[in-house]
């Protein structure tokens, strides 16, 4: 069969130009991509370096507010800036080398403060799909949490100062399709086998040629009826399949081998884990109404199919792994469970419909192909709940975590309290701590970090080295810091437009000195 022709030479030239990212995230999660826009407010050398990582794989369009003026300081960290443009408007001339990347991309700028648009235009956040916030003051954090925690709008308040990182991520209720887990398990429903299957399996010989699975199948059936029907379920009834999936053996056959490599991971699949069945026990899902997203309508959809036609399994995903075989023998037992992939779906489909019209919402909020999908990774959503950053500014919010992290060595928990520390410090002098005495001002960091650990009624002190570290670079940014952290925070953006992968929850720390990343959940 030949490939069809693609549809445009303009879509042709952007999957070229996209290949790599969207065999990661999908035509699908790309196009989300391109329709995201996101917000930066304060164009640092880690905000640029943020958006160029979201820049170049083509979001849709960005938006700098910053209101300074570039400084010689900021040309000596910031790759995205030149000695041409001192003095002028630093959103704009980091706005404009940013677009320079990608020209698919739209860029614009806003020249005036951050807590002037929240005072006077707070509508102006709607239209973003993520805000990135660097290097503000502690009080605008919590001004901007309160803000977009009640506009549903994902906040990044990221800092960089000397070796040191920290980037907390809000998000009050993130949903995600594909979560790509690390450790994928096949649903090849062989304890639950469905009618299709159980005739095609009957119908089919074993040879040399056959998939592994019609092998495992066959040798299954044999062990199960002389076990009173049980299905092996430890270590030592799998080796007893193993065993006898070998004795069939009359050579070096390859399906056989795949099929003795493939037992641990065969079994298992359509039965709902706890934390899919957390999701379907959700108010969220069994309540649906007319407020509820496409996740949730979907959500409990795939409840009733699993609580009716189910019988307590989720629609079959109809994905096969790959497997030696001859191209006929492997595609009709392809087509078998493609087939009752797209029975399965239909049926979810048909229920989305219904839900959609008792809820009276537009039909094409959810599409068939967005049923094919949800369906396919039932068995991996993910729903992702945080907390507010204002919160952590009251005192005592996580003391015992955080007293547990000081005390637990090669932790980064002291990084995050003396990060915090400069926002406090800032907050009370005016000025980044080291930009006048170092020393003076290293003990100054001590005193609040001592101050701050008080509060939550922990005694553990904070390193003498991690004040100095932080005051020594006198608040400035190292561009190679900035630009390795910023790739970071933007892989974790570009999680969040498209609805895939987990985002970090909820707290990222990176000591550049010692390479070292820990998450926290604050």
């Amino acid at each position: 069969m030949s490939s069809p022709a693609p549809k445009s030479p303009e879509m042709s030239d952007k999957s070229r130009k996209y290949d790599r990212q969207i065999r990661l995230w999908g035509e699908h999660g790309q196009t989300l991509l391109e329709n995201a826009q996101i917000c930066l407010i304060n164009a640092t050398a880690l905000g640029t370096e943020i958006l160029k990582g979201v820049v170049l794989p083509g979001i849709g369009g960005f938006t700098i507010v910053d209101s300074g003026l570039v400084t010689e300081e900021d040309i000596g960290c910031n790759f995205f800036l030149d000695s041409g443009s001192v003095g002028q408007s630093r959103a704009r001339s980091c706005m404009q080398l940013l677009q320079e990347l990608n020209p698919d991309v739209n860029g614009e700028y806003v020249d005036e403060a951050v807590d002037q648009l929240i005072d006077g235009q707070p509508e102006f956040f709607k239209s973003f799909d993520v805000i990135v916030a660097t290097a503000v003051s502690e009080r605008t954090i919590v001004r901007l949490s309160n803000l977009l925690w009640d506009m549903h709008i994902p906040l990044l308040v990221c800092r960089s100062v000397g070796f040191y990182g920290v980037a907390r991520l809000q998000v009050k209720e993130h949903c995600i399709v594909e979560s790509h887990p690390d450790s994928h398990q096949s649903d090849l429903r062989l304890e639950h086998p469905f009618e299709a299957l159980r005739k095609h399996m009957a119908e089919t010989a074993i040879t040399s040629k056959v998939p592994w699975l019609v092998v495992m199948y066959k040798c299954l059936e044999e062990w199960v009826s002389a076990h009173d029907g049980r299905y092996p379920a430890n270590y030592k009834e799998k080796t007893e399949l193993r065993d006898l999936i070998r004795s069939k053996m009359s050579a070096d056959e390859e399906n056989h081998e795949e099929a003795i490599k493939a037992v641990n991971s065969s079994f298992g699949g359509g039965k709902p884990n706890s934390a899919i069945k957390e999701i379907l026990a959700d108010d969220c899902c069994i309540n649906v109404n007319k407020e509820s997203n496409a996740f949730w309508i979907l959500a409990r959809a795939l409840r009733d199919f699993v609580e009716n036609e189910g019988a307590g399994l989720l629609p079959l995903p109809g994905v096969l792994p790959d497997m030696t075989a001859d191209t006929a023998s492997y595609i009709n037992l392809q087509n078998v469970y493609r087939s009752q992939a797209a029975h399965d779906s239909e049926i979810v489909y048909r229920r989305a419909r219904q839900l959609l019209k008792e809820l009276n919402k537009p039909n094409d909020l959810i599409t068939e192909k967005d049923v094919r999908l949800f369906c396919r990774e039932a068995a991996n959503i993910a729903i992702v709940r945080g907390t507010k950053i204002a919160v952590e500014y009251d005192k005592g919010y996580k003391a015992t975590q955080i007293s547990t992290g000081l005390e637990t060595p090669n932790s980064l928990m002291a990084h995050y309290v003396t990060l915090r520390a400069v926002d406090k410090f800032q907050a009370e002098h005016g000025y980044l701590p080291g930009e006048c005495q170092v020393e003076v001002d290293t003990s100054r960091i001590k005193g609040l970090a001592a101050k701050m650990v008080s509060e939550w009624g922990i005694s553990t002190p904070i390193s003498d080295d991690l004040a100095h570290e932080v005051c020594r670079y006198g608040g400035a940014e190292i561009h190679s810091i900035s630009a390795f952290f910023g790739g970071c925070i933007a892989h974790e953006l570009i999680k969040l437009v498209t609805r895939q992968y987990k985002p970090f929850d909820n707290t990222f720390v990176y000591d550049g000195a010692t390479s070292q990343t820990e998450t926290f959940k604050l």
